[in-house]
């Protein structure tokens, strides 16, 4: 099935300038154009799409997924020096992993110490933040 540039942009959440933008930088293929000029896009490049605005919420940057986008396209070029990219990604991952938890316990904690019944002018969340920012 095809679909026109605003019918892609519905499917996936984004706006047609977002679509124009990922053709510029070889994110997604250019598209077909059918008799009257206007772009039609295929299935694949919703899953495309998708998966791109995926990874971005997972913190890649879109020169991280182009690279990576090189080895679903089989490109030599953009899968060079693939092992260094994935294992300083998968480090950087790591530290994000590490701070996440850090950043979960201290929430359980203010969580475990806040109490519903007090006032807010009492709230040991507050303190607690308070102390923290003093350090």
């Amino acid at each position: 099935m095809g679909y026109q540039i605003s019918e892609l942009a519905n499917l996936c959440d984004v706006n047609k300038e977002t679509i124009r933008y990922y053709e510029r930088k070889d994110l997604i293929p250019v598209p077909f154009r059918n008799e009257s000029g206007y772009r039609i896009y295929d299935d694949h490049s919703i899953k495309r799409v998708k998966f791109i605005k995926r990874m971005q919420e997972l913190g890649f940057s879109l020169d991280e997924i182009h690279k990576l986008l090189g080895v679903v396209d089989k490109d030599d070029v953009r899968c060079q020096d693939m092992y260094e990219f994935v294992a300083l990604k998968e480090k950087e991952i790591e530290k994000k992993i590490n701070d996440l938890a850090r950043i979960q316990h201290l929430l359980i904690d203010l969580k475990e110490r806040c109490p519903s019944t007090k006032d807010l002018h009492e709230c040991p969340i507050i303190e607690t933040l308070i102390m923290y920012e003093e350090e």
